[in-house]
């Protein structure tokens, strides 16, 4: 389960990623409209991955985010920002497109190894609630079902124009809205 803690986070997060996407040209121009998120567990238990689904302008974007307790050595060009969390302290913010932590996550749930982290609200070592999902992710998989692309390609764009193609795809679901937000494409593709 994903812990979420009663904090403060300074910048709260939608300030941090809308000044991180400011720099970033793919991202487009306008207001951030934050769609909703889901999130997965680290097995390790040591990075937070959460993935925003936002509105930016004309643009949908699919932004997956790690939180860590300290640097990422030699992945600046990675760096989000940093933040101030109230209960964890300071926490470093990663585009997870970089961060092979994230990335393994999407790689075991294309795979079936692994669902949707489970939202539970904490407040001094205690669970309050069980947060309901805003968006859920679930795995289709194509093809003859044989998982002949197991070791393939991971595609995890950034922004949903077009959704990507490959025999085993993780779809979001929000609202009356459905997106391909990853896939494995085949191995040379």
């Amino acid at each position: 389960m994903a812990i979420i803690y009663r904090a403060t986070l300074t910048p709260s997060k939608p300030t941090l990623i809308s000044t991180w996407l400011d720099g970033r040209p793919w991202a487009g121009q306008g207001p951030d409209e934050v769609l909703g998120t889901y999130r997965f567990d680290d097995p390790e238990g040591e990075v937070g991955v959460e993935v925003f689904l936002l509105r930016r302008g004309e643009r949908l974007l699919h932004l997956p985010l790690t939180y860590r307790a300290a640097p990422l050595p030699e992945h600046g060009d990675h760096l989000v920002g940093t933040m101030e969390h109230s209960v964890l302290g300071a926490r470093w913010v990663y585009d997870g497109t970089g961060d092979e932590v994230a990335l393994a996550c999407f790689r075991r749930a294309l795979r079936g190894e692994q669902e949707q982290a489970e939202l539970e609200v904490w407040e001094e070592g205690r669970v309050l609630a069980h947060r309901p999902q805003q968006v859920l992710v679930s795995r289709e998989t194509g093809g003859d079902g044989t998982g002949a692309w197991e070791e393939g390609r991971l595609l995890l764009p950034r922004v949903l124009d077009e959704e990507p193609e490959g025999e085993q795809r993780l779809i979001a679901r929000w609202g009356d809205q459905r997106r391909a937000v990853a896939a494995l494409a085949p191995p040379g593709a």
